[in-house]
């Protein structure tokens, strides 16, 4: 097996230490090196080397339709060409955004909002993403139902 590197090249190690750790982030090391037969330091220095290097990162995800948020939605924003990275900069500050991506097609921008209810997103839209500079447009797509969000990818090789 080759070592992983600090390039950013995963190899089948850090790969299946990736899996594992997306089905499991509290799973111990100890079981991890005994299930990959290899020692606990070497997984404990891929782990360390996958994180340093920020291809990893081990983190509590709450579903937030569980905890008090059950309006989701993706926005569409159309935006001026000149204001385009500052106005995703000043999306990405608001805490009801929890996905903000640059994308090519009909819209500049996407976003995803997490709400309490719908006074709340009434809110954002009115007085806070649409008091933005730079915002010319938007589109609001409520999600009725998740059929699948998935944190287990990027591990197996193309």
């Amino acid at each position: 097996m080759a070592r992983g590197n600090s390039h950013g090249a995963l190899d089948d190690l850090d790969r299946r230490l990736m899996e594992v750790l997306q089905a499991d982030g509290r799973k111990p090391f100890t079981e991890i090196a005994a299930e990959f037969g290899v020692p606990e330091s070497t997984v404990r220095a891929r782990y360390k080397g996958l994180v340093d290097r920020g291809a990893l990162k081990v983190i509590a995800v709450a579903d937030p339709l569980k905890v008090g948020y059950p309006l989701m939605a993706m926005i569409g924003v159309r935006c001026t060409p000149a204001a385009l990275l500052s106005t995703a900069k000043e999306l990405e500050a608001l805490p009801e955004v929890s996905y903000c991506v640059v994308v090519a097609g009909a819209y500049d921008l996407l976003i995803e909002v997490v709400c309490e209810d719908n006074d709340a997103l009434l809110t954002f839209l009115t007085e806070r993403l649409r008091s933005i500079a730079g915002v010319l447009e938007t589109e609001t797509f409520v999600y009725l139902r998740i059929l699948k969000q998935n944190y287990e990818w990027g591990t197996t090789p193309t």
